[in-house]
């Protein structure tokens, strides 16, 4: 398992590292990838990684970074604090994101 630091850390290795460029966003039902004003439906992008982020002191420092690429070609990253299910995002979109659907965790 590779070693990505914090998560700032984490993001600037993603994109210099593994062209991870992008900044996803979450929406109701949809990620949106807002420097292009595009966004993207359950079906139209595939989570490639997770990685989880504890703080070591605060719970809320919490977080969990998904890795993602689309059908389109965009490599991008997002964020979100620890557990999508404290969002009002949708059910399929949940399902997609679940740490549970058998993606490895890093």
């Amino acid at each position: 398992m590779k070693d990505y630091g914090t998560l700032s850390q984490a993001i600037n290795k993603l994109k210099l590292e593994e062209g991870y460029e992008y900044d996803f966003n979450l929406m109701d039902e949809k990620i949106e990838l807002k420097s292009e004003s595009k966004s993207y439906h359950v079906n139209d992008f595939e989570v490639d990684k997770v990685l989880r982020f504890e703080g070591m002191s605060n719970p809320d420092d919490n977080a969990i970074l998904y890795c993602i690429h689309t059908k389109d070609g965009k490599k991008g990253t997002l964020v979100d604090g620890y557990g999508i299910s404290g969002g009002q995002i949708s059910k399929e979109l949940m399902a997609k994101l679940d740490l549970k659907s058998g993606r490895e965790t890093e």
